[in-house]
């Protein structure tokens, strides 16, 4: 995974979602060394957010993850929203997530995170132009 000067920006967070979002992370790499046709992701900072790219096989969407501005101890999960990937995600997923338009997942860091749905969500994410490619 290449990696860009992310380091700062997670620093920045207040110590509870800086913990979740290093969690998001974990998962988001995990969840991509696992689910075939990824191949290696880059992080980099969209928007001053923390993303995660497929350049080598360009078989995902792009993740953004990031801590609410607004909203103290709550964070984010990012996906383009011209996708019909959060849509998806609410229909399999009703109950596991807070949904913020067709563009996010809404998490509290004092709740633990659905991590088993999530998973499949990210994978999902990486996988998006794979699959609409077939």
């Amino acid at each position: 995974m290449a990696k860009t000067n992310t380091g700062a920006v997670y620093a920045s967070y207040p110590a509870p979602v800086r913990a979740r979002l290093a969690a998001l992370r974990d998962l988001v790499l995990d969840t991509a060394r696992r689910t075939d046709g990824v191949g290696r992701v880059e992080e980099a900072l969209k928007w001053g957010q923390p993303s995660f790219l497929t350049p080598e096989t360009k078989s995902g969407s792009t993740i953004r993850i990031d801590a609410l501005k607004d909203e103290p101890g709550r964070y984010a999960m990012y996906f383009h929203c011209q996708t019909n990937l959060v849509s998806s995600f609410r229909e399999m997923y009703p109950d596991a997530f807070t949904f913020e338009g067709n563009r996010a997942l809404i998490f509290d860091a004092k709740k633990p995170l659905p991590k088993k749905q999530l998973g499949h969500c990210i994978a999902l994410a990486l996988t998006y132009h794979q699959r609409k490619a077939k």
